[in-house]
C-alpha cells in the first residue's frame, strides 16, 4: 500500500514537472524563466510596488553600472529581460494572457495566437486611423465631383447651342483679344485661352444640376458627418409634418410633395430629379404621377411603348 502510494506521489510530481516545464516556451513572454520571478514578485503584488522593484531591478542591471565588457555583456541581457517582464505585468491584458499561459500550458497554439497577436498588432491610434480613412474618402469625394463638372462643363462647350451662346458673351463683354494679328503668341495658346474664356463663362451662366453640378463641401463625409444630427432632426421633422398635415388632417399636397412622391414611385433620388430637363418634371406633374394608379398607368404605357420599338428595331435589323 505504501509502495503503490510513492508510485503515485513520483507520477503526481512527474507530471507537475512536465506542466510546470512546458508552461515556459522559447520565444513568448519571459522565455524559459517565469516573469513573476525575474521581478521577484508574486500575482499578489500591487502596481505600485512592482513599478518600484523594476526600478531597482533596472538600475542594478543596467549595463553602464558594470565596468568589464563580460559583466555589461551579462547586465545588459538581464536588464532586457527585466524590462521585458515589466512590460508584460504591467499591461493588464497582456498579464491576464500571460497568467493564463501559467495555469493552462497545455493550451499551447493560444498563447502562441495571443502573444503574436498583439506583437504583430500596429500600435495606431484608431481614432487616428478613423479620421485618416474619413479624410481620404471625403477628399475623393470632392475631386470626384470636381472631375464630373468639369467632364459636363467640357461637354456642354462642344454643343452648338451652349456653345454659341458663351461666344456672344465673351464678345459683347469684350473677352476675346480683337487684335489677334498682333497678337505675337501662337494660334494653340490664343486657342486654349479662349476656351478657357468660354467654359469660365458656362460656369457662370449655366445651372448644371444632379449628379453633374458644382461640387460644394457640405456633400463630402466630413461635412455630412458633423452635420449628421441636424440631418436625423430635420428628417423626424419631415416624417411627423407628413403624418400630421396629409395622414391625419388630409390637406392638400404642396408641389414639394408630389415631387417627392412622384421620386420615390420613380426611385430617383434628389440629384437625379434635378438632373431632369425641365419639361420632363412638368410632363410628369401634369400627369399626376403622384397618384399611385396614374403612376401605374403611365410606367404599363412606358413599359409598351418601349417593348413596341425593341420589336420594330428587331424587324428593321432581320
Amino acid at each position: 500500500m505504501i509502495r503503490h502510494r510513492q508510485v503515485l506521489q513520483l507520477l503526481l510530481f512527474t507530471v507537475f514537472c512536465v506542466s510546470a516545464s512546458h508552461a515556459f516556451i522559447d520565444g513568448l513572454y519571459c522565455g524559459r524563466e517565469n516573469c513573476y520571478d525575474v521581478l521577484g514578485i508574486t500575482r499578489d503584488t500591487s502596481k505600485a510596488e512592482m513599478a518600484r522593484t523594476y526600478r531597482q531591478l533596472a538600475r542594478k542591471y543596467h549595463p553602464d553600472m558594470h565596468k568589464t565588457q563580460e559583466a555589461k555583456a551579462k547586465a545588459a541581457e538581464r536588464f532586457t529581460l527585466i524590462a521585458t517582464a515589466y512590460e508584460i505585468l504591467k499591461d493588464d491584458e497582456s498579464r491576464k494572457d500571460y497568467d493564463d499561459m501559467l495555469d493552462n500550458p497545455e493550451a499551447i497554439y493560444r498563447h502562441y495566437y495571443r502573444y503574436y497577436r498583439k506583437r504583430m498588432a500596429p500600435k495606431v491610434d484608431i481614432r487616428i486611423v478613423l479620421a485618416v480613412t474619413i479624410t481620404v474618402i471625403s477628399a475623393v469625394q470632392y475631386y470626384g465631383a470636381w472631375h464630373r463638372y468639369r467632364a459636363a462643363i467640357d461637354h456642354l462647350i462642344t454643343v452648338p447651342k451652349y456653345r454659341l451662346r458663351a461666344v456672344e458673351i465673351a464678345k459683347k463683354e469684350g473677352l476675346f483679344n480683337p487684335n489677334k494679328k498682333k497678337d505675337r503668341r501662337r494660334k494653340e495658346e490664343i486657342k486654349e485661352e479662349e476656351e478657357n474664356t468660354l467654359k469660365r463663362i458656362l460656369e457662370e451662366q449655366v445651372d448644371i444640376r444632379g449628379g453633374y453640378s458644382k461640387p460644394t463641401v457640405r456633400h463630402v463625409l466630413w461635412v455630412q458627418l458633423v452635420l449628421l444630427p441636424y440631418t436625423i432632426g430635420s428628417y423626424l421633422w419631415w416624417q411627423a409634418r407628413w403624418l400630421i398635415k396629409f395622414t391625419l388632417r388630409g390637406e392638400e399636397l404642396g408641389l414639394p410633395e408630389k415631387e417627392y412622391l412622384i421620386r420615390r414611385q420613380m426611385a430617383l433620388s434628389q440629384s437625379q430629379w434635378d438632373a431632369l430637363e425641365e419639361k420632363d418634371r412638368q410632363g410628369f406633374l401634369r400627369d399626376e404621377l403622384w397618384i399611385p394608379e396614374k403612376f401605374k398607368v403611365w410606367k404599363q404605357r412606358q413599359e409598351d411603348e418601349m417593348k413596341a420599338k425593341l420589336a420594330e428595331s428587331a424587324r428593321y435589323k432581320s
